[in-house]
């Protein structure tokens, strides 16, 4: 199958997931009418989604699973989802780091995505604990060669969890002593009332000492995490500077947490000519960066 062919395939299975979620069920002669592919390309849409335990197929179509407040998918059940947006994502996201930075960047696929971006940022000390992101810097170095520098990487210690981060009293203490410019931050879900959680307690805590060890906090993640809420909660919505997230959040959403979140950063979002671009606040003026920094290519940003 062609490349071209697996971005389609993506592209449909997300739409498929979100009719799912949005209408709390979907029937396949209504997909095939929708999409207008066969009857055979939905149901083998639908056995690729449920395969990922993302829906349930039932006789003639599916529904969302409802998934418990503890349930937390493994890594790879993950990285399969949204894969577009969180390129998209990623590059915004990446723009709003500088050479020299010390940055952290928390466990999670959205994170391990914006870690590929930032392997050519100069001078960068990275914080992390997450296994896969800390492979993704130094799968870099050794394949640039000795003679490169490259990032300097702290690897906490922990316990590894189902999404391959480390986490407990010895991530926590380790990240306590630590200061840094920027945190990146996954989540499990994020709501007006519960801010951002997580299914895992254990992770709450080490996402906690994140948060509170850090300048800036950056929230990277899709509008599908928008509405879902983890057994336990470790910020508010309030303690966030920036979400990057993709063009799905609807706009209904934007005003709902605009008064809440310093920053709304929309990757992807592009101007009628085809190019992309950066909007201004509300006001028709430019919304400014900190430290002087632009966003990146592609994203709009509502103060």
């Amino acid at each position: 199958m062609s490349e071209n062919q697996n971005l389609l395939a993506e592209q449909r299975r997300a739409l498929i997931l979100d009719e799912v979620r949005r209408r709390g069920g979907v029937r396949v002669n209504e997909l095939t009418r929708k999409l207008s592919v066969s009857d055979m390309t939905v149901r083998r849409d639908l056995d690729a989604l449920a395969r990922q335990g993302v829906l349930e197929k039932v006789h003639g179509g599916a529904v969302p699973i409802v998934e418990a407040s503890t349930h937390e998918p493994g890594f790879e059940a993950k990285s399969g989802l949204e894969l577009s947006a969180k390129e998209d994502i990623a590059r915004a996201a990446a723009a709003l780091v500088a050479p020299g930075s010390a940055i952290a960047l928390s466990g999670g696929t959205t994170t391990y995505s914006l870690a590929h971006r930032l392997v050519d940022v100069p001078d960068l000390t990275v914080v992390t604990n997450s296994v896969r992101v800390a492979d993704v810097f130094h799968t870099a170095q050794r394949l640039a060669g000795k003679g490169q520098s490259g990032a300097t990487v702290v690897l906490t210690g922990g316990v590894r969890t189902p999404s391959d981060s480390l986490v407990g009293p010895v991530a926590d203490q380790a990240i306590r002593t630590l200061h840094f410019d920027l945190l990146f931050i996954g989540v499990h879900g994020i709501s007006v009332e519960a801010g951002l959680s997580t299914p895992n307690l254990a992770e709450a805590e080490t996402n906690r000492s994140l948060v509170q060890s850090a300048r800036r906090v950056v929230v990277v993640a899709d509008h599908t995490k928008w509405g879902t809420v983890g057994l336990s909660s470790f910020a508010s919505l309030e303690q966030v500077d920036t979400w990057v997230t993709d063009t799905g959040l609807p706009a209904e959403v934007r005003t709902e947490i605009s008064e809440r979140l310093n920053r709304l950063v929309v990757a992807g979002e592009v101007s009628g000519d085809g190019e992309g671009e950066r909007s201004g606040d509300a006001s028709g003026q430019d919304s400014g960066r900190e430290s002087g920094q632009e966003s990146g290519g592609g994203a709009s940003v509502e103060a």
